[in-house]
């Protein structure tokens, strides 16, 4: 039987994927945490096969988001982390990875998913949510793990359009014309795979870029 550690912040959804996972009867969770702090104190004790996390969760000593997976790939490299998270776009899906998640499952997928996320990377393979499967298709598997880089003038632009600036005053802070503000704008979503706003907003905040 597969012991699972499930972390996040919202006893609600704990409890929903408690009933998911338990309910094939070939896993048992084994801890549950409310955030980075309480999941690394759970490992510290509790031997488990999986862990399910949460991707934004608050902590006192430890970071979330990819600081979190990182120092888990460090920690625990023999434990599959499948990410659970409500920004599920292509880009969240490179950096998880990239940080050492084995699975990526979207919060708005049907309840089938995360037990097939176990299945899977207890036999040592990715799992990639349905949610993000129509969008992979269309950069390619072999871009799964190449996180993009931007540049120095894209991500810039991109900080201060999360931290509430508008493409014009942009302009205005840096001294470029609107035009050029737009194209940079436009060509970091595109190295990014992001097609709305919202999205460049929770990549910048997962990025740590802005608070």
């Amino acid at each position: 039987m597969l012991r699972i550690i499930i972390a996040d912040d919202h006893p609600i959804v704990r409890v929903g994927q408690k009933v998911v996972v338990e309910a094939s009867g070939r896993c048992k969770v084994v801890g549950e945490a409310n955030g980075p702090d309480e999941l690394l104190a759970l490992l510290n004790d509790l031997p488990c096969d999986v862990i399910v996390t949460d991707f934004a969760m608050p902590g006192d000593q430890q970071a979330d988001g990819y600081g979190l997976l990182g120092l888990l790939q460090r920690q625990y490299p023999h434990i599959p982390v499948i990410l659970v998270t409500m920004f599920a776009s292509i880009t969240t899906l490179r950096e998880a990875f990239a940080h050492g998640a084995r699975a990526v499952v979207a919060k708005s997928a049907s309840a089938r998913e995360l037990p097939q996320a176990l299945t899977t990377v207890s036999a040592g393979r990715q799992f990639v949510s349905e949610a993000l499967r129509a969008q992979l298709d269309l950069v390619g598997p072999t871009q799964l793990t190449q996180v993009p880089q931007l540049s120095g003038k894209e991500r810039e632009v991109v900080r201060m359009l999360a931290s509430g600036m508008t493409v014009s005053q942009i302009a205005a802070r840096v001294n470029r014309s609107i035009s050029t503000i737009s194209k940079q704008k436009s060509t970091a979503m595109n190295r990014l795979c992001i097609s709305t706003d919202v999205d460049l907003f929770a990549y910048a905040r997962e990025s740590g870029m802005v608070p």
